[in-house]
């Protein structure tokens, strides 16, 4: 416990008061927290638009920036996983569990209550599909990527702490070890726990909506959520204390191939060519409007809260998780070229997360145009978490598929607990690659406690709010990481320059 720094301290003593605030006063914090996240959206929602179509554009400029050729790493350093291992790492450390979750709610969410235009229409079914794609495409994934290339950089490359302060040496010199330092690193630890918990409290929900689906006499009520976060807590720290090359690495792979063999289920069983039909135009509709689609705000319409509610809600969810998933995937991505990293990055997880949308939320649209329907009854009725298990019941082998997506599920939920605590632990023993299993332990409770209170206080309205509040100060960040980072890159190009 002798690398433990201020930054431990101070965020396990906010995370702590937070928790017992929702313990002691659940309605208080829902209601503090939701006049809060109001001000934020109505306020600031064209930041959050501005930010993430900016770091969209910086990571897209890097691909084809005098940078790309540079390593993240020594000269000599080469990827120290192959490609199939190092995806599985980004899929499930950045979205596995929504993916899951939102697959078939998010485009029957938008599909009878779109953007633009009527509800029930084929405008509207392609309005869905557009938005789910663009909600999970290459934004989300520049975000990561900004956090992840300038972490793997300073830490890799100039041998910096694997901690997010030390970004910012470029800008701060050596005020980054004081009380600067620790309080980007308090925001980050602070982001990182609430994207998380929002994460971690879908997945129990859905786990629990599955369980009441198979099983006879189980309901899905906030009791049986409790009771499966704390079975999954012990499952994942039992996980996180095999180190990232036997217990993260082993789910992650079991992660792709669970996610994969659902995929082609549905996709074989579905409606094969109408998926394929929706996927080839919906990525020609995704790439024709997507600058429109990313300022779209809606200021002459101030009824609508659509876009606050979607778009804004994703890219502060994606914002707050950006800290971990950056952490996590600068910690596996050593021996990459720049180049490579971001274009690995953005394309390999957007391509699938379409193909994901198009396979479950299409066939979830096809059943409601043409076949039984009923999905949007369900959802309505029982929750969004039983969007997916009242698609798979549509079809042959449909409860023993069900019971492959609760697996795939837990999967997700303990692998993103896993990664988090491994990263928080990172974060708050000054980067060390190899955290004490102790302090895992501790942030691994606090991230469950969490989750736990955001379901208990307000359910998933809850989860979405902390994580927009969270990201907040974070997204602040994130603008003076890039210009950090470019400060360190236009310096190395230069040196180079200068010895040849």
């Amino acid at each position: 416990m002798k690398k433990l720094t201020p930054v431990f301290f101070i965020a396990v003593l906010i995370a702590i008061a937070f928790i017992l605030w929702g313990v002691i006063a659940p309605q208080h914090l829902d209601t503090v927290t939701s006049n809060i996240q109001g001000f934020i959206t109505e306020q600031f929602g064209w930041f959050y638009l501005l930010a993430a179509s900016g770091f969209l554009g910086f990571a897209i400029f890097l691909i084809f920036s005098r940078y790309g050729k540079i390593k993240l790493g020594k000269d000599d350093d080469e990827p120290e996983y192959n490609f199939l291992t190092w995806f599985s790492f980004l899929f499930t450390a950045g979205m596995g569990i929504g993916l899951v979750f939102w697959g078939v709610a998010e485009p029957m969410n938008h599909f009878y209550a779109p953007p633009t235009g009527d509800p029930e229409s084929t405008g509207a079914a392609s309005a869905a599909l557009t938005y789910s794609f663009f909600h999970w495409g290459l934004h989300p994934w520049a975000i990561y990527t900004i956090v992840a290339l300038a972490l793997a950089y300073f830490k890799f490359r100039l041998g910096a702490p694997g901690v997010i302060s030390a970004v910012f040496h470029p800008l701060l010199g050596d005020r980054v070890k004081g009380p600067i330092g620790t309080t980007i690193d308090v925001i980050v630890v602070f982001a990182t726990i609430f994207g998380v918990a929002t994460s971690l409290g879908l997945g129990t929900a859905q786990i629990a909506g599955g369980a009441a689906h198979i099983v006879p006499g189980i309901s899905n009520t906030i009791w049986t959520q409790m009771i499966i976060i704390i079975i999954v807590t012990i499952l994942y720290m039992l996980s996180s204390l095999t180190g990232l090359n036997k217990g993260i690495r082993i789910l992650s792979k079991t992660n792709i191939y669970l996610a994969i063999a659902l995929l082609l289920f549905l996709l074989f069983a579905g409606p094969t060519n109408f998926i394929m039909n929706v996927f080839t135009q919906t990525i020609g509709s995704y790439i024709q409007n997507l600058v429109g689609m990313s300022f779209r705000l809606d200021p002459f319409d101030p009824e609508t809260s659509w876009v606050q509610g979607w778009t804004i809600f994703y890219w502060a969810w994606w914002i707050a998780w950006a800290p971990f998933v950056g952490s996590f995937i600068a910690r596996v991505s050593r021996g990459r070229t720049i180049r490579e990293f971001v274009i690995g990055v953005l394309a390999v997880p957007t391509v699938f997360g379409a193909l994901w949308f198009s396979v479950f939320g299409g066939t979830a649209i096809s059943l409601d145009l043409y076949g039984n329907g009923g999905i949007m009854e369900v959802i309505n009725t029982e929750g969004m978490e039983m969007a997916l298990f009242s698609v798979l019941q549509q079809f042959p082998l449909g409860t023993f598929m069900s019971i492959v997506a609760v697996l795939l599920i837990a999967s997700f939920f303990i692998t993103s607990a896993d990664s988090a605590t491994f990263v928080l632990g990172m974060q708050t023993t000054n980067g060390s690659l190899y955290p004490p299993n102790s302090v895992k332990i501790i942030w691994g409770i606090i991230q469950s406690a969490a989750a736990a209170v955001l379901l208990w206080s307000g359910g998933l309205n809850a989860l979405q709010t902390a994580s927009i509040i969270a990201a907040f100060p974070f997204a602040i960040i994130m603008i003076f990481m890039i210009i950090s980072l470019v400060i360190a890159l236009r310096k190395e190009i230069t040196s180079t320059k200068k010895h040849k």
